[in-house]
């Protein structure tokens, strides 16, 4: 394997753009060598030596690339990222992978009889807030927990273009940003003893689900995660409830805007929480500040990078995926029949 490792985007819509293609660029195993544009060459604009292909299959048979990362709209995910996989690439799909469960195992499947990375972009794992929480979690500073409330909500009364509210499949709310929140409880606690879930279109002419409010349950704990698009007000990003106090944290992560600015990912200042939108723990006797951990979603591609060249444990695995895939699945199960789907029948 070359070192650095070449490097492909697949797609170049906002999220590939303003995101992926940094974040590539700066990690210093990759070498972003190509990518696939169906038209126009706007990537050469911002990254002048990567070269524009016009198809996956003339990525792939001119063999230009030994990463191809995949950030299609998720119905074309499963079939591009095994074509991939059967070329002998190692592969990065955008979450949420593929749109069902059973394509996940395939690829799992794949991936190891080639024995080739396939990771997901869950980069939500790498968030202030969420690092913060997983600190607080491991060293017990609220006691033994009983609730978790965790939010991604937005004011978007109007549709958009985008084709995640169009009628296509994959499409929505739940499969966009639940994957992100199911995933986050999933690896703080592992997987639910059963879930509960309320799926709506709230805006008169939505197509795709626009909010969710699943409910995890745990044995003496519960986590709930919401999203809206109609939430005009401040709310919690994560509420956490224990026996010795409670924890509260209000804003998104700021690396997100950083990318919508066009900054760079780079340096230590990368990732850095203001301290006006610090959390804050509510103990018995004082309400104290908690300074946020540094975001850092580089992390994500140097991880992959380690697993490829010195065979370092992927941290986003495909099983995992595959379980917060079923999980969503078991959601609209849910949500359709209005009643609880345990773990055994979800099969999660």
């Amino acid at each position: 394997m070359n070192n650095p490792i070449r490097t492909a985007l697949v797609g170049y819509g906002s999220v590939a753009e303003k995101m992926h293609a940094p974040l590539i660029s700066v990690c210093p195993d990759l070498d972003f060598v190509a990518v696939v544009e169906r038209n126009g060459n706007r990537c050469e604009e911002k990254f002048p030596n990567v070269m524009t292909v016009r198809s996956l299959d003339e990525l792939l048979s001119g063999d230009f690339a030994d990463l191809i990362c995949i950030t299609t709209p998720n119905e074309f995910h499963f079939p591009m990222a095994k074509q991939c996989l059967l070329a002998g690439k190692h592969v990065v799909v955008d979450k949420p992978v593929t749109i069902y469960s059973h394509e996940a195992v395939e690829l799992d499947q794949i991936a190891k009889e080639k024995n080739l990375i396939c990771s997901v972009f869950h980069n939500r794992r790498y968030d202030g807030d969420f690092r913060t929480l997983q600190k607080l979690v491991a060293e017990k500073t609220l006691g033994e927990l009983v609730y978790l409330e965790s939010h991604f909500d937005r004011f978007r009364p109007v549709v958009s273009e985008n084709w995640r509210e169009k009628d296509v499949p994959g499409n929505g709310i739940t499969f966009d940003l639940g994957s992100h929140l199911i995933d986050q409880v999933v690896l703080l606690f592992g997987k639910p003893e059963s879930i509960f879930a309320d799926i709506q279109k709230q805006r008169k002419n939505a197509i795709a689900d626009d909010y969710f409010d699943i409910s995890l349950f745990y044995e003496g704990f519960k986590a709930r995660v919401t999203a809206g698009v109609l939430v005009n007000v401040p709310t919690p990003k994560f509420l956490l409830l224990g026996e010795k106090g409670s924890y509260q944290k209000f804003f998104l992560d700021v690396q997100e805007q950083a990318f919508k600015d066009g900054r760079i990912p780079e340096g230590k200042n990368w990732g850095v929480d203001p301290e006006e939108r610090w959390g804050k723990l509510y103990l018995e006797n004082e309400t104290v500040p908690l300074q946020t951990v540094n975001g850092d979603y580089r992390i994500f591609y140097q991880n992959v990078a380690d697993a490829i060249l010195k065979d370092v444990p992927l941290q986003v695995t495909l099983p995992q995926t595959i379980s917060v895939l079923k999980i969503i699945e078991s959601a609209f199960k849910s949500a359709k029949e209005g009643r609880k789907v345990s773990q055994s029948e979800g099969g999660w």
